[in-house]
């Protein structure tokens, strides 16, 4: 019985109800037993004072009183017992009622959550009432939370296969040219000269820094690093990348500016990691923006924070991947090589870098040709 019952929430909903009933009994029980003898002897001495000033006492008038008494406490106990069973009654409806509301939802929850735990994350549990009205008890929005959950840790899963996936796929391409260019060499092939070690050379290059990416990514993502906060002028970074990259921009072609007001204060951030971002869209821009475009570095003040835009004339991004530029391994175009590129994981490592700073990161284009926009913002010094 006591092991049904620490099992068994509705046992433990009808046993509460019913202490609560019985301390009230007996509570009760004993107030009256104190209580109904004066206030019966109050009264019928009251009574029998004018009973004594218009007739008189007797013996059959003492009787009278006894039997009277006895009647009333009997007529009290019936009461009392009638009121207890009835309690009694009520308290298992109500706790039956009750437990099913309770005990149901949270028994659902818990079969769910085994079936998540086997790794069906698709599970998902009812949720009673209206979440669009707000009007949820706490028992809906455990629910609610339950299924929030649910979701987060299905796209948690999905994301998972599909880092491995893409991680597969990335390693492969590499190992795939320098495995061929080697069998080509131990075949006669290939011929050992400078050309075929270079092809090699560049294959591995890409291999390692892949893998320098992905253990990047994966720091930056469980927020494995630590930001050296210091003042930063705009006007130094901003100068310092255009001075690493002018040269990559004068051998495509590529025309690179900047347009930084004077005055602008400075921002508290880390100069190593907020420079990593800064080059790696300003790289980006000039990946993706033909000979003979434009690049353009502005920097606004708007409010507390510091606008950074990078703006280029290039190929422009379609309206429906914006969203998803920031997915590490995503691709516009999916039949695209990396040869051309990067990892793919460059602008997520700079979302990751951009919000530790306690900024904000996104991305405006007008459609494909017509060249795109990539914002950051950083907080103002003090």
């Amino acid at each position: 019985m006591i092991s049904a019952v620490r099992r068994h929430l509705s046992w433990k909903f009808f046993i509460s109800y019913l202490i609560v009933i019985i301390i009230g009994a007996v509570v009760l029980i004993t107030a009256a037993e104190f209580v109904v003898p004066r206030s019966f002897d109050r009264h019928l001495a009251a009574m029998g004072s004018m009973m004594v000033s218009m007739m008189g006492s007797s013996p059959m008038e003492m009787d009278l009183n006894a039997d009277l008494f006895t009647n009333f406490r009997t007529a009290v106990n019936e009461a009392l017992t009638i009121a207890t069973l009835a309690a009694v009654i009520a308290a298992v409806a109500v706790s039956f009622f009750v437990s099913r509301q309770v005990v149901n939802p949270i028994r659902e929850m818990m079969i769910a959550s085994r079936f998540i735990a086997e790794g069906h994350y698709e599970e998902r549990v009812h949720v009673p009432g209206d979440p669009s009205k707000d009007e949820l008890d706490e028992l809906s929005q455990l629910a609610l939370s339950f299924n929030q959950m649910a979701a987060k840790l299905e796209q948690v899963e999905t994301m998972r296969r599909q880092l491995i996936g893409d991680i597969s796929h990335e390693l492969r391409t590499p190992l795939t040219a320098i495995k061929g260019s080697m069998e080509g060499l131990i075949d006669g092939v290939l011929p050992a000269n400078e050309g075929t070690f270079h092809g090699i050379y560049r294959e591995a290059d890409r291999l390692q820094r892949l893998v320098s990416d992905l253990q990047e990514l994966s720091q930056v993502e469980a927020g494995e690093f630590e930001l050296h906060l210091q003042p930063i002028d705009i006007i130094d970074l901003v100068e310092a990348t255009v001075k690493r990259l002018e040269l990559q921009f004068g051998d495509k072609g590529v025309v690179l500016e900047s347009h930084v007001p004077n005055g602008l204060p400075p921002v508290q951030a880390d100069h190593d990691r907020i420079s990593q971002v800064m080059l790696n869209l300003v790289g980006n821009a000039l990946q993706y923006t033909p000979s003979g475009g434009r690049v353009r570095i502005t920097a606004i003040r708007h409010e507390d924070e510091i606008y950074i835009s990078i703006s280029d004339t290039g190929i422009g991004i379609p309206a429906e991947h914006l969203e998803h530029l920031f997915t590490r391994f995503y691709r516009i175009d999916k039949s695209r090589s990396r040869v051309g590129g990067g990892s793919g994981i460059g602008l997520t490592i700079a979302k990751h870098l951009v919000e530790a700073h306690g900024g904000r990161i996104w991305v405006k284009s007008p459609g494909s040709g017509k060249g795109s926009t990539f914002t950051f913002t950083l907080p103002v010094e003090g």
